[in-house]
């Protein structure tokens, strides 16, 4: 077994992962409204805005609830 304090600072980490890839999903659907010229990639960067939003709104929550440690009887 591992060491608690070993996994919950890889828990940590993965949630803060998963934080800096939805801002990097986020600034690649930005930088693909301000350069698109048609209106195809200007949709592809707002869905990927939007999904990139999403992503960094429900995903560490949902992986903190899943981590939590149950309350004692």
């Amino acid at each position: 077994m591992s060491d608690p304090d070993t996994t919950a600072r890889n828990r940590y980490f993965l949630m803060a992962g998963s934080r800096l890839l939805g801002v990097a999903g986020a600034l690649l659907g930005l930088f693909l409204i301000a350069r698109g010229d048609a209106t195809e990639p200007k949709a592809v960067g707002t869905a990927l805005v939007i999904s990139a939003l999403l992503l960094i709104a429900i995903v560490p929550r949902a992986l903190a609830r899943r981590w939590r440690t149950p309350p004692q009887p």
